[in-house]
C-alpha cells in the first residue's frame, strides 16, 4: 500500500516556533470538548476554551425547531424501507445511512403530526441507497425506479402530492450526486435530477455551486459517521497534536479510472506525487486501526474530493477538533447558513495542491488557535452527527431548522385543480420501468 515516510520522522517536523505550536494547539479542555460532543455530554465543555460566533455557529445552530413546523410521514409499504435494511443490515453503517436514521428520528419526533391537514411538510421514507454490492458500496442504478415507484404510490393513495406536485414534500437523497443517482459525475450530469423531484426539497450530502445535481433550496447535510464508534476511539485529552497533516484514503482509483486524471479531478494524485516523501505529511492508502486516534493527534486533516466533493472525513475532522483542509472547488458544505466554514476550515483550490505545504506552514499561529477554539464549540460538533437516540442541536435538528426556515411556503406552491408541473414520462427509458 502507498505510504509516506515513517511516523517517527514526523515528531520533529518543524522549526522551533512550530514545535511550540504543536505542543500548544490542543489543550486538555479542547480534547474534552471533542469527547463531550461524541458522547452526548457537550453541555459540560469548558466554555473559556471554545469560541462562538454570534448569529452563526452560536445562535443558529442552537435553534429549537419544535413548535416551528409539523411533518407528516407517509406510511409506505415495507419494501421501500424496512425490508431493505432487513435484507442487508450493512446499510445502517455506511456513509449514506442518514436516510435511514432520519426516518427513525422523525417517527418519534415532537414535530411529527398524524394529521396531514395540519402538516407543513410531507416526508416519504424511501431508502434509495440500500442496494449494496458485495463490497458494501451502494448501487444507484435501481434508485430512480424505486423513487418513482414511491412517488406514484403516494400520489395514488393520498391527495397531498398532487395539490403541489411535491413542492411541500422533502426527500433524503444521500447518493454521491444526490437525486442525479450516479456515482460518476459525468453520467450524473447527463442524467440530471430525477424529473419527479424537481419541485420537492432535497436533503442531500452533495453540494457544488452551479451544478445540475444541486437544485436551489436544497438542504446540504453531513454524511453519516457512526457516533458510537467515534466515541469508542477517544484518546486522552492530554495527547499533543504531533502530526502536522493527516490523510488516509485513495490517491488513484485504477479500477474505475485506469488512465488517471478523472478521479478527484487529479487532486488526490497531486497530493501523493507532491507530498509522499514530505515529513510534514502523514498520508497513506493504509487505513489503520488507529485512524480515529491519529486524527486526534493531527493539526490539519485533509478533506479532498473523491468521486464526489464530500466525504465523512469532514465530519470526523470537526468532531475530533482537527482543522479540515477542504480541497474541492465550489463545494457547498453542510448547514452552511449556520456553520462558519470559512472560520473553522482551510480552503485550498485544486490547482494549488502542489503549494499545500507552503499554505499550511505559513498560517499564523493565532489563526490556527482560533480555528481550534471554534471547533471546540460543542454545538459545532453536535451538528455534524446523527446520534441514536437523537440529541439537541444534532444533525436531525439542523435539518428541521432548515425546513422551518423555508416556511411559509412561497406563492405558487399550491396548484390549481387539474394543473400539473411535472412530466411523468421524462427521463431515461430505463427509469420508467416498473419496480
Amino acid at each position: 500500500m502507498a505510504k509516506a515516510s515513517s511516523m517517527g520522522s514526523r515528531r520533529g517536523w518543524l522549526p522551533v516556533a512550530l514545535l511550540l505550536l504543536a505542543a500548544s494547539l490542543l489543550s486538555p479542555q479542547t480534547a474534552a470538548a471533542a469527547g463531550d460532543a461524541a458522547s452526548g455530554e457537550a453541555e459540560h465543555a469548558v466554555q473559556q476554551h471554545s469560541e462562538r460566533i454570534s448569529g452563526s455557529a452560536g445562535d443558529v445552530l442552537e435553534d429549537n425547531p419544535v413548535g416551528r413546523l409539523k411533518v407528516f410521514i407517509y406510511d409506505l409499504p415495507r419494501k421501500y424501507n424496512k425490508k431493505m435494511v432487513n435484507k442487508d443490515p450493512r446499510c445502517l453503517n455506511h456513509m449514506f445511512a442518514a436516510e435511514i436514521f432520519m426516518h427513525r428520528f422523525l417517527l418519534s419526533s415532537a414535530v411529527r403530526t398524524l394529521n396531514p391537514k395540519e402538516a407543513d411538510w410531507f416526508y416519504t421514507p424511501v431508502y434509495t441507497t440500500c442496494d449494496l454490492t458485495p463490497a458494501g458500496l451502494p448501487l444507484p442504478f435501481k434508485s430512480p425506479r424505486v423513487m418513482r415507484s414511491a412517488i406514484q404510490y403516494i400520489s395514488n393513495k393520498r391527495p397531498f402530492w398532487n395539490r403541489t406536485d411535491g413542492a411541500d414534500h422533502f426527500f433524503v437523497v444521500p447518493h454521491d450526486f444526490a437525486a442525479c443517482f450516479h456515482y460518476q459525475e459525468e453520467k450524473a450530469i447527463e442524467r440530471g435530477i430525477l424529473p419527479l423531484l424537481r419541485r420537492a426539497t432535497l436533503v442531500q450530502t452533495f453540494g457544488q455551486e452551479n451544478h445540475v445535481c444541486l437544485k436551489e433550496g436544497s438542504i446540504i447535510i453531513p454524511p453519516y459517521a457512526p457516533p458510537q464508534k467515534m466515541q469508542a476511539h477517544l484518546i486522552s485529552p492530554d495527547t499533543p497534536r504531533s502530526i502536522f497533516v493527516y490523510f488516509r484514503g485513495l490517491f488513484y482509483d485504477t479500477g474505475n479510472d485506469p488512465e488517471g486524471g478523472y478521479y478527484a479531478r487529479g487532486a488526490r494524485a497531486s497530493l501523493w506525487e507532491n507530498f509522499k516523501s514530505n515529513p510534514l505529511f502523514d498520508i497513506s492508502t493504509d487505513h489503520p486501526a488507529t485512524y480515529y486516534e491519529d486524527m486526534q493527534r493531527a493539526v490539519f486533516c485533509l478533506c479532498p474530493l473523491g468521486w464526489a466533493p464530500w466525504s465523512p472525513r469532514l465530519v470526523e475532522a470537526v468532531v475530533f477538533g482537527c482543522i479540515p483542509v477542504i480541497i474541492a472547488d465550489d463545494i457547498v458544505l453542510p448547514f452552511a447558513d449556520a456553520i462558519p466554514w470559512e472560520e473553522i476550515g482551510v480552503f485550498v483550490e485544486e490547482k494549488d495542491v502542489p503549494k499545500l505545504d507552503t499554505i499550511l506552514t505559513s498560517m499564523p499561529i493565532d489563526d490556527i488557535l482560533r480555528k481550534q477554539r471554534l471547533l471546540a464549540n460543542p454545538s459545532m460538533k453536535q451538528a455534524m452527527l446523527f446520534p441514536q437516540p437523537a440529541q439537541p442541536r444534532d444533525a436531525f435538528h439542523q435539518i428541521l431548522n432548515g425546513l422551518a426556515r423555508k416556511l411559509p411556503h412561497p406563492e405558487g406552491t399550491y396548484l390549481q385543480p387539474g394543473d400539473t408541473r411535472l412530466n411523468w414520462t421524462a427521463g431515461p427509458v430505463g427509469d420508467l420501468k416498473p419496480w
